[in-house]
């Protein structure tokens, strides 16, 4: 089962070349089938993760030789929502107006792309974390220039210098750590902390940090993120802001810290300073923006600082909180990139100035945008009202009171960016021009229904969710963490 994370969609994406040939219809039948048996794969393991919790055993571990995989509470987390979010992109892509002659690459890119952050949340190694990464790194990277136009090549151009850039320092970090342990694998270099104090493991740290930071997009490192996920695919939008960045920046960050260096004070003092600074100004750009997708994007910045600093923070509470606003994250943004999709499909614009009134025309892409607006800015009882309480009080019993008081006030400016967002393109009079607007295709309204549904149900029902998806992962937490 848990080769099959890896292996079902890479010969997928071997497939579709073939697929492109004998059948027409095969690309697309065969992208939602993996991503569909994936998200049942990985729900299915819950039960066996909610068991390993009370042993504190891994769920799932394949060895051969000096590589290994694994799955315990933490990656799992991170599969469910790398599931999730590909079934949605996948799903949003069968009735998307991709090139015909291109549709069978790009799904081939997005099989790739899921491959490498299934890999990245296994890997027990430093080398095998880096492979993966180049992986996603490159598929991610043709994909945002997949329209071949010219916003879509400038986008794709700043994420891959930017990314080539992170994963270069990443290999100094790798390359340094090997020198002084002869190793890379977790278990070997957590066992080296006599060394954590040497020069060469600080600066290996150093360079490891800047260099997920930088994936990750946190400001002042967030150069590259507008323009890529606004130039993207809907589709790939939808994959870059719902998963993508989070797992090649953010989780990778917080499994080698957690694995292998520690928290140390100046690590936090840094983490938690730069998430904060991307709450506030994340949500201030956000705040000035006219273009739906742009407006999403600096979001997302927004929002990963929360996640940061629930992480920084380095307490078994702060951490959990990090990982369900990393879960809920995917849902709401996932489900506002979605409709942003949609609202491209049927007006031809994103321009907040020429649209209005699109709730009259468009019912269900309305509703299911206020339920991500909601969960976004952390609005009882959706979802995200409780992750971000877990990381506000994660900050507050740390000793960051001033911390999370600015966690608050970036709530306030994320309610007020939304509203702004629902009022000028659902709300009002409808624009001229827009009067024939209808809804859009099922295709593209129905990964809306299920997103939104699920913020509701992670809200309503936050005891049984938390503790069968979230909780468990404290048990692999207070493992490592001492």
């Amino acid at each position: 089962m848990l080769l099959a994370f890896i292996f079902v969609p890479l010969l997928g994406a071997a497939l579709m070349p073939i697929l492109r040939k004998i059948w027409k219809q095969g690309a697309t039948i065969v992208i939602g089938l993996i991503t569909s048996f994936l998200l049942v794969n990985s729900i299915a393991l819950i039960h066996e993760q909610v068991t390993a919790h009370w042993s504190g055993r891994l769920i799932q571990v394949w060895r051969e030789g000096h590589l290994a995989l694994r799955i315990d509470g933490l990656s799992l987390v991170a599969l469910v929502s790398i599931s999730l979010v590909a079934l949605v992109a996948a799903f949003f892509s069968f009735r998307y107006p991709w090139n015909p002659d291109r549709r069978p690459g790009c799904y081939a890119l997005m099989l790739l792309t899921i491959t490498g952050m299934n890999g990245l949340v296994m890997a027990t190694d430093l080398f095998s974390l880096y492979v993966f990464l180049e992986i996603l790194s490159v598929s991610a990277f043709i994909l945002i220039a997949s329209r071949l136009d010219e916003l879509g090549v400038e986008g794709s151009f700043k994420y891959m210098m930017l990314s080539a850039v992170a994963t270069t320092i990443l290999l100094v970090g790798i390359a340094l750590l090997f020198a002084m342990t002869g190793n890379v694998t977790f278990t070997a270099l957590k066992k080296a902390g006599a060394l954590s104090n040497s020069l060469g493991f600080q600066l290996a740290l150093a360079a490891i940090t800047f260099a997920f930071v930088l994936k990750a997009g946190v400001m002042p490192f967030h150069g590259w993120l507008p323009d890529a996920y606004t130039a993207a695919p809907a589709p790939v939008s939808i994959l870059l802001a719902g998963i993508v960045t989070k797992i090649a920046g953010v989780y990778t960050l917080m499994r080698v810290i957690i694995e292998v260096f520690g928290f140390t004070k100046s690590f936090t003092s840094l983490v938690l300073f730069l998430g904060s600074v991307s709450m506030i100004l994340g949500a201030f750009f956000a705040l000035g923006q006219k273009d739906f997708k742009r407006m999403l994007a600096f979001s997302s910045i927004s929002q990963i600082g929360y996640i940061m600093a629930g992480f920084a923070v380095g307490t078994p509470l702060g951490l959990l909180g990090a990982m369900f606003h990393f879960f809920n994250h995917a849902v709401f943004k996932s489900l506002l990139f979605v409709n942003a999709g949609a609202v491209e499909q049927a007006t031809g614009t994103r321009n907040f100035d020429k649209l209005g009134g699109l709730a009259k025309r468009m019912p269900v892409t309305g509703v299911t945008s206020v339920i991500g607006l909601l969960s976004a800015a952390g609005i009882p009882p959706l979802g995200g009202f409780w992750s971000k309480l877990v990381i506000i009080i994660a900050l507050w019993q740390a000793g960051f009171p001033v911390y999370a008081m600015l966690a608050v006030f970036a709530s306030v400016i994320t309610l007020a960016y939304l509203l702004t967002l629902q009022r000028e393109v659902f709300f009002g009079k409808v624009k001229e021009g827009l009067e024939g607007i209808k809804e859009v295709t099922p295709s593209f309204y129905w990964p809306a229904i299920l997103l939104a549904a699920i913020a509701i149900v992670t809200g309503l029902f936050y005891p049984v969710f938390f503790n069968h998806l979230i909780l468990p992962a404290q048990k692999v937490l207070e493992l490592i963490v001492k």
